[in-house]
C-alpha cells in the first residue's frame, strides 16, 4: 500500500465537499445540518466506542508513552507561549494553534502508514499511544482557550462538550469493564461510520465559506510544525530515552502524521481558528506524501 493508496481518499472526499459547495449542490441551511450530526452525534458516538474498546492494559511501557506525549505537550506549550508573547494572540487562538501544530491523524494516517511500513507487530505500539491522544491534547486547549473567561466558566467544556464527554464517558466505561448489550454496540457502530468521511466533507465545504487563500501563510507555518518540527523532537526524544529501533520508528511515525480532521472539530466548538484549522488539515495532508516518505527514508537509515 503507497501513501497515495493511503491519502487518496481523505483528499478525494475533502474536494467532493469542496465542489458540492462552491457549485452550490448543497445549501448552507443543509450543511449546517450536517455539521451538526457529524459534529454533535457521529463522531463523539465514534470517540466514545474508540475509547470504550482501547486495551488500556498495554498501557504500561512508560518509556513509550513518554516519548511520544514529552515532546508533543513541551512543543504544544512552546508554541502556545510563542504566539501568546511574540504574536500577541489571545489564548483561544494560541491554543488553537498549538494544536494544529502537535494533533496526528493517528487512526486515519499514521496507523495505515506505520502498518503499511513496519508490519502488524508495530500494532501494539499504536494502540498503546491512540487512547491518551484525542483526550490529551483536547482537554488540554479546552482548558486554556476557556480559562481565559475566570471563575469556573473554563470547566463547562471538560462536562458539557460533546467531544471531551464522549472520551471521558468511553474512559469510565473502559476502566469500570461495563459490558454493553451486542445490539447497542452495533447500532452505535451504524450511528458513528459516517463521522470521518462526514467531517472531510464538510471540512472541504468549509473551505469556500472560509476561503483558503486568506490563511495559506499560517496554514503552511503550523505544517510545517506538524509534520517536520514534531517528529524531529519526538524522534531525538526516544532516541535520548534508548528506545529500541521499531518503537523509535513507531513514535517518529505517528508524529509525523498529518493534523487530524478532529482538530477542526475543536476550532468549531471553541468557534476560532476554523479557517486556519481547516486550511491546515487540507494542506498537511497533501505536504505529508512527501514528509512521511521523508521520515520513512530517515529511519530505515
Amino acid at each position: 500500500m503507497t501513501f497515495i493508496d493511503i491519502l487518496f481518499p481523505l483528499i478525494f472526499v475533502v474536494t467532493c465537499g469542496f465542489l458540492a459547495a462552491r457549485i452550490r449542490f448543497i445549501s448552507g441551511a443543509q450543511l449546517d445540518g450536517i455539521r451538526v450530526y457529524i459534529f454533535n452525534l457521529a463522531i463523539p458516538v465514534l470517540l466514545f466506542l474508540s475509547m470504550f474498546r482501547a486495551d488500556l492494559s498495554q498501557v504500561a511501557s512508560a518509556s513509550l508513552l513518554l516519548a511520544f506525549y514529552l515532546p508533543v505537550v513541551v512543543l504544544y506549550l512552546l508554541v502556545l507561549v510563542l504566539l501568546r508573547v511574540r504574536f500577541n494572540l489571545s489564548m483561544s487562538d494560541a491554543a488553537l494553534s498549538a494544536l494544529n501544530s502537535t494533533y496526528s491523524n493517528t487512526v486515519v494516517v499514521g496507523l495505515p502508514v506505520i502498518l503499511a511500513a513496519l508490519g502488524e507487530q508495530a500494532a501494539a505500539m499504536v494502540f498503546m499511544i491512540i487512547p491518551l491522544h484525542s483526550a490529551v491534547l483536547f482537554s488540554l486547549t479546552f482548558v486554556l482557550a476557556r480559562k481565559a473567561n475566570g471563575g469556573l466558566e473554563w470547566l463547562k467544556p471538560l462536562f458539557l462538550n460533546p467531544v471531551v464527554l464522549s472520551i471521558s464517558l468511553g474512559l469510565v466505561a473502559n476502566l469500570m469493564s461495563l459490558s454493553l448489550p451486542a445490539l447497542l454496540l452495533s447500532g452505535m457502530e451504524w450511528f458513528a461510520q459516517p463521522a470521518i468521511a462526514g467531517a472531510l466533507f464538510v471540512l472541504g465545504a468549509s473551505l469556500v465559506q472560509y476561503g483558503f487563500r486568506p490563511v495559506w501563510c499560517p496554514a503552511l507555518m503550523l505544517s510545517v510544525v506538524k509534520l517536520l518540527l514534531l517528529p524531529l523532537c519526538v524522534y531525538l526524544t526516544a532516541t535520548l530515552l534508548a528506545l529500541e529501533p521499531l518503537q523509535r520508528q513507531v513514535v517518529t511515525l505517528m508524529s509525523a502524521a498529518p493534523l487530524g480532521v478532529n482538530a477542526y472539530l475543536v476550532a468549531r466548538q471553541l468557534g476560532v481558528q476554523q479557517a486556519i484549522s481547516a486550511g491546515s488539515v487540507v494542506l498537511s495532508t497533501l505536504l505529508s506524501v512527501v514528509s512521511l516518505s521523508l521520515w520513512l527514508a530517515i529511519l530505515s537509515i
